[in-house]
């Protein structure tokens, strides 16, 4: 962690000590009036509330705003479900990022990170809150604020906001707002914790301790929380590896190690012939190809170990009748990884830098032991050319056919960390820090005005690992290790084929062998390979690790490489706000106001290590010459790109004002607008909002509401780059998401209009919403670009010259363009189709007493009627036609997966101190939108067979049951929780872990204990 964490966390520790001291001289003093209650769906009043959506104080949680409301004792009920769990049920969010989905662009780099998604707009257009102020986005491709670092154990209640709110909180605020607010009427200390029982893992757990006080003028609320998350594999469940038949795309790839291979001279071109022994198969006989595949889906994990911790302290003093200071300061870390497959495929090829490169290929010289006893080994099967048992033509190898390793693990990894799969992981560790200060001003008793600072950091770490292709190809060649005298092209300038092949493998130099016969078993099953070279011992081979046949861990060391990335965001927002009665009344009350500006101020970096610093390693050849020049700057690793170091930022000022009329005793008007000015080429906006609410009768309500919102380019994206792993074809490869400059805001326009039904105990919402999206920022549709260049045959739109600028747009191999002969995608943000998105949320509950029990009857649920995307055209080519993404999951393309219905019902009752709780979760089926490129096509490993499985994705269908018990007069209370008690399984999909990450959740079966103790 840099120093200047490390002074942050101090400043931390020491603001915390600060404002704990003043509490312990309160302990004792008077009791605050008693607390105002909470829960699902209820009307929060008094003169001190603010309820999401408005900054006016006493506004009512049941007025013209579309607030939902839920407790924390509403979760207890629950068996306080963790952030993610939270969220994928929660009906108005779709596609949430927080479980291991490393391939899917929009979740690559967020590991162990946990968002917001509400109307399936996006994260990003989602604002999230901790008590009503802004939270600062993390770094990287989607500038999301992390739920998972917001304090748990200190929060009281969770307000949704089911609308747009550029009005009253500015930018971001488009599809919604998340408030997490903290508990105010704590006093003492409360401990909790809780254990999860999930098979095939070691469980995960959790422990909370916090103190409140609220006495006098003061009052205080402290919390440290841990929780810890444990390691689910892909192969902990069946689901997750299915056969090839089932699912080409369920991580499967044509590239491998085993690998293919070809040879100069002959138009053969075989599987490496060990590729069943180690665990691979191959192309059925008659298929349109003779490959090796293999599985990386094996390699990962369902869920990766995170362990998280969380510190939060609050405090306000009232310092006189009229004068109140607050102050709060929150720390959380989280550590994780990603668990992914051995090595990428290195899909740069070597240049001329490298020994035998330049050709566009990876070459195995005649002269290399490897090729030597692979071809003695396999004789004429091989395709090996010789005479006398002896190659005459190099092995060549495509960039996308092979890699340096998989079915084997990688030998760097295997063993750590309790991973015998040689699986390769890469760190994800973040650190945020907030520190907020109010101080409020009473000028009359109906007129307050404060000001508030809110300073907020999110850091965040992020390693990867790739191949240098310039290395890989001086290790085939005999020059690799970090210690070879020749390894540079200077060195080996002006030698003779004969001389460097009489060199090659000494002066400490080393060859790394490409073939199975250097692999001793397969990784994850542990069978041998019966052709492992170290096993068979050819006769005339030195087998020492480097020689040739056996690869030692130095040589494979020096071409794998760890990259480094560190993002740095950072917020500081200032606000002044006039709030207050006007003294004016109208026949419904007093007209209430506020008006206020803001200063916000964002900063953005992000820096890289050597490898992955272009302005290092601008060309494939770079390490080894660095004055390498090269016709596009690619970087010199294989599959990860290189980016540029950026560091930027922008500020905003805005004004804004609201307005509360009480029209009649039955009708409510709510006005806002704000203008904002971002400076610049952004420049500024002006939305304006309204609301309003009729009481019909006294048990109908009818509310409704209209406006605008906006939202600037994010830095991120106007700069810089991001490597994403897609399905092209049957294999992942590379695509490069570009930042643009040119990039315009996005706007929107919402609409809103509900009713509120209350009589009894029964109690009801139905609202209907439309959100018109204008210019939303995105990255280019890749499936589209695929779809549109290749179609169904591989081939369909190759050498057109009206595709020729989308053709440019991928990097082939040598044998030039086809589906089967992606190396590399290059993608840019932009701004993409207008999006139009409507739909219906309803809630409702019945509460009544039977006896001594107190019983409910509630559910929630949404239903999306349209989500329409236009044309979208990238190079002068609609790739991706005006579509409705209702029912799809619109993978790859500028929309998350949206099921049409989404809800939950539930039963509850409670007598004395018992509490029991059954729930039923309800996602709705939805179907895979792509076409006769995966759905009905030759799978290239099945001969002339197509597989239409998974077209369907079914519906996701869960029970839970919560028991609670509170030991009343102890301050004792124990949960046990089952969850998914069925243990239904996620619905299958063709992706590459066999389900839908954003949407299902993995783990099957779970049970769960919880315990809490105040004292």
């Amino acid at each position: 962690m840099p120093r200047s964490r490390h002074v942050t966390s101090c400043a931390f520790f020491a603001l915390s000590v600060g404002l704990a001291w003043p509490a312990a001289a309160q302990i004792g003093a008077t009791p605050p009036p008693s607390p105002r209650p909470s829960g699902p769906v209820e009307e929060l009043t008094g003169p001190d509330i603010v309820v999401t959506g408005s900054l006016i104080r006493g506004t009512p949680e049941d007025a013209a705003i579309p607030v939902d409301v839920i407790s924390s004792e509403e979760l207890s009920k629950q068996g306080t479900p963790s952030a993610v769990d939270l969220l994928k049920n929660l009906p108005t969010s779709s596609g949430v990022i927080g479980d291991a989905n490393q391939f899917d662009s929009r979740s690559q780099g967020n590991e162990g990170v946990a968002s917001v998604n509400l109307r399936g707009l996006g994260p990003q257009r989602t604002l999230v809150l901790l008590n009503g102020k802004r939270l600062v986005p993390i770094g990287g491709g989607i500038p999301i604020v992390d739920i998972n670092l917001i304090p748990s154990g200190a929060i009281g209640r969770v307000e949704v906001l089911k609308d747009g709110a550029a009005a009253t909180y500015g930018s971001d605020a488009i599809a919604g707002v998340v408030n997490f607010i903290t508990r105010t009427d704590q006093k003492g200390f409360l401990a909790s914790g809780d254990y999860r029982y999930i098979r095939g893992s070691t469980g995960d757990y959790t422990a909370n301790l916090s103190f409140g006080h609220n006495g006098g003028a003061l009052h205080f609320l402290a919390s440290v929380g841990y929780q810890h998350r444990s390691e689910l594999r892909t192969t902990d469940r069946d689901f997750t590896i299915q056969p090839y038949a089932n699912n080409p795309q369920g991580g499967y790839t044509g590239g491998g190690n085993p690998g293919n291979f070809g040879f100069a001279g002959s138009a053969n071109f075989v599987r490496d012939l060990g590729c069943e022994a180690l665990g691979g198969f191959r192309s059925q006989a008659g298929s349109t190809t003779d490959r090796c595949f293999n599985n990386y889906g094996q390699f990962g994990n369902l869920v990766e170990p995170e362990d998280r911790i969380q510190a939060y302290v609050e405090t306000s003093i009232q310092l006189t009748d009229t004068l109140k200071f607050s102050a709060s300061a929150l720390y959380g870390n989280s550590s994780t990884r990603i668990t992914t497959s051995p090595t990428y495929l290195p899909t740069l090829p070597p240049s001329v830098n490298a020994a035998s490169g330049g050709a566009g290929l990876f070459v195995i010289p005649t002269y290399a032991p490897a090729l030597r006893d692979y071809c003695s080994l396999y004789g004429a099967a091989s395709g090996c050319i010789t005479a006398g048992g002896v190659p005459l033509a190099p092995a060549i190898a495509f960039p996308v056919l092979f890699r340096p390793a998989l079915l084997g693990g990688n030998p760097l990894f295997r063993g750590r960390n309790g991973d015998d799969r040689g699986s390769a992981y890469s760190k994800r560790v973040s650190d945020e820090m907030r520190f907020t200060a109010d101080l409020s001003y009473d000028v009359t008793p109906d007129l307050n005005l404060t000001g508030s600072f809110t300073y907020s950091e999110y850091y965040r770490e992020s390693e990867g690992t790739d191949t240098f292709g310039d290395l890989l190809q001086n290790a085939l060649a005999g020059f690799g290790g970090a210690n070879c005298a020749y390894a540079t092209p200077q060195s080996r300038a002006g030698l003779s084929s004969a001389q460097l092949a009489a060199l090659a493998g000494t002066n400490g130099c080393t060859f790394f062998n490409p073939f199975s016969t250097a692999v001793a078993a397969n990784g994850v099953s542990g069978t041998a390979n019966p052709n492992y070279a170290g096993t068979r011992n050819p006769a005339g081979y030195n087998l020492t690790p480097g020689a040739g046949l056996i690869n030692d861990l130095a040589t494979f060391d020096n071409f794998f490489r760890t990259t480094n990335t560190r993002y740095d965001t950072r917020l500081l927002v200032g606000d002044l706000v006039l709030s207050g009665k006007t003294g004016l009344r109208l026949p419904g009350g007093d007209l209430s106001f506020a008006v206020g500006t803001q200063y916000r101020k964002n900063d953005y970096s992000v820096l890289y290590n050597n490898d992955s610093n272009i302005a290092v390693n601008p060309c494939p050849g770079s390490p080894l010459n660095p004055a390498a020049t090269c016709t596009q700057q690619t970087g010199a690793l294989g599959f990860l790109g290189t980016n540029a170091n950026l560091k930027t930022s922008n500020d905003i000022k805005a004004v804004f004002a609201e307005l509360q009329l009480p029209v009649f005793d039955r009708l409510n008007v709510q006005l806002a607008a704000r203008y904002e000015d971002y400076g610049g080429r952004v420049g500024s906006t002006f939305n304006p909002q309204g609301r309003i609410r009729l009481q019909v009768t006294d048990w109908l309500a009818l509310r409704g509401g209209a406006g605008t919102t906006f939202r600037g380019p994010p830095a991120q994206q106007l700069s810089g780059n991001l490597t994403a792993l897609q399905i092209i074809g049957t294999s992942f490869r590379a695509v490069d998401i570009n930042g643009n400059p040119n990039l315009s805001p996005e706007k929107a326009t919402t609409y809103s209009a509900g009713l509120l039904l209350h009589s009894g105990g029964f109690s009801a919402s139905l609202d209907y919403y439309r959100y018109k999206l204008k210019g939303p920022i995105e990255g280019e549709p890749i499936q589209g670009m695929v779809t549109a260049l290749f179609g169904a045959s591989g081939t369909a739109n190759c050498g057109n010259p009206t595709f020729a600028a989308l053709q440019a747009r991928f990097t082939f191999t040598g044998s030039g363009c086809g589906i089967a002969n992606v190396q590399r995608l290059r993608t840019q943000n932009i701004n993409s189709a207008n999006v139009t998105t409507s739909g219906l949320d309803l809630q409702a509950a019945y509460r009544f007493g039977l006896g001594a029990a107190n019983l409910e009857f509630g559910g929630n649920g949404t239903y999306v009627i349209e989500y329409k995307t236009r044309d979208i055209t990238v190079e002068g080519v609609v790739v991706q036609p005006a579509f409705d993404g209702v029912g799809l999951l619109n993978y790859q393309t500028t929309a998350y997966p949206i099921p049409q219905i989404k809800g939950t019902a539930y039963v509850q009752g409670a007598v004395g101190g018992h509490s029991l709780r059954v729930q039923y979760n309800y996602i709705d089926g939805y179907t895979d939108q792509r076409g006769a490129a995966i759905f009905g096509a030759n799978t290239g490993a099945l001969a002339g067979a197509s597989v239409t499985a998974g077209k369907t994705i079914k519906p996701f269908t869960t029970f839970d049951a919560t028991y609670r018990l509170v030991l009343r007069g102890t301050g004792s209370a124990i949960t046990l929780s089952a969850l998914n008690i069925f243990d239904k399984a996620p619905p299958f999909a063709r992706l590459d872990q066999n389900y839908d990450p954003f949407t299902a959740s993995p783990l099957g079966f779970t049970a769960k204990v919880g315990i809490s103790q105040k004292f």
